[in-house]
């Protein structure tokens, strides 16, 4: 009977696992790179929807790989996978040659990604109010050769995407409450978050949040270690690996943090892309209703859990 309930179990476990089930390509993203992608049984992937905390959990997991080591660049050794300008060759190889643990990017939504059970996921989430504010901030500075690399590299699926039409963030907060399938964003954001939070069982995902990361960084570095299963690291190490995931360190070495094409691709370069890591700029623009219809938003789609962990956190 035993035998018979475990073997069950592990059945249903793996019915339940993600299933690729669609595949998704726009002005930025490809997923059809995924379909014969070369796994590693230790690979790392950071998933989020996008300016979430993707750098900064980057910056975590290599200071865990690097034990700490300040040149360790994960702008370069990191590459966001399913970026359609990438030539598919040139990162199969780069890839191939890593003798490290490799850590990963995507932003797409479960349903395009490949889900392999004896990789690692880690999805980041944040609240969407600071999710648009900091949306809007690195799409406004965005020059035009950015444009050009997103817009006009040959295979581009689906309309070009363009600058934000107003200074002011609220009209894509209207739209992430609308209809988030608008223009203004650059992909669905609620069916986005909604399939990561359902996954949240598998036991290779983990779920981080930027109010955690900023409210408890060096606690969530020791829960994202253990997840990994990273070796112990030395208390010189792990101080170092501390100190080099404040944003303050960060931002004055976006050399290192910084994707590698910010320095031409962002007004002010990679200093610019690493902004200000702080959430509620939203507070002073939105009005009463706008906060109550987006609230209200996020418990339609995610339910009330879910909403609570997206505004919160774990820890709010």
């Amino acid at each position: 009977m035993a035998t018979t309930t475990t073997t069950t179990t592990i059945t249903e476990s793996i019915s339940k696992m993600p299933v690729k089930s669609r595949e998704v390509q726009n002005h930025h993203m490809d997923s059809r790179v995924w379909n014969d992608f070369a796994f590693r049984p230790d690979d790392i992937i950071v998933s989020t929807y996008g300016k979430s905390g993707t750098t900064w959990v980057q910056q975590i997991v290599s200071q865990l790989i690097f034990k700490g080591d300040p040149s360790a660049m994960p702008a370069f050794s990191s590459p966001w996978v399913d970026l359609r300008i990438l030539p598919k060759d040139d990162l199969s190889a780069m890839l191939a040659a890593q003798k490290h643990r490799r850590l990963l990017k995507t932003h797409l939504p479960l349903d395009a990604l490949v889900w392999n059970p004896d990789v690692k996921y880690i999805f980041v989430a944040r609240d969407g109010r600071d999710m648009i504010w900091s949306t809007h901030h690195h799409f406004t500075i965005a020059t035009p050769l950015f444009w050009q690399l997103v817009n006009d590299t040959p295979g581009r699926v689906g309309p070009p995407y363009q600058p934000p039409a107003s200074p002011n963030p609220r009209g894509m907060l209207i739209d992430l409450v609308e209809d988030d399938s608008r223009g203004s964003l650059p992909w669905p954001f609620w069916s986005h978050t909604r399939q990561w939070w359902e996954a949240r069982d598998q036991p290779n995902l983990l779920l981080v949040h930027f109010n955690d990361l900023k409210k408890d960084m060096e606690g969530e570095m020791r829960r994202v270690a253990e997840f990994l299963d990273m070796p112990e690291l030395s208390e010189q190490e792990w101080n170092n690996a501390v100190e080099h995931c404040t944003f303050a360190w960060m931002k004055a070495h976006p050399e290192t943090t910084a994707p590698p094409q910010s320095e031409v691709a962002f007004s002010g370069g990679a200093k610019e892309f690493i902004n200000k890591g702080t959430n509620g700029r939203w507070a002073d623009v939105l009005t009463e209703e706008d906060n109550a219809r987006y609230l209200a938003k996020a418990r339609e789609e995610l339910g009330e859990e879910g909403a609570q962990w997206l505004e919160k956190g774990r820890l709010g």
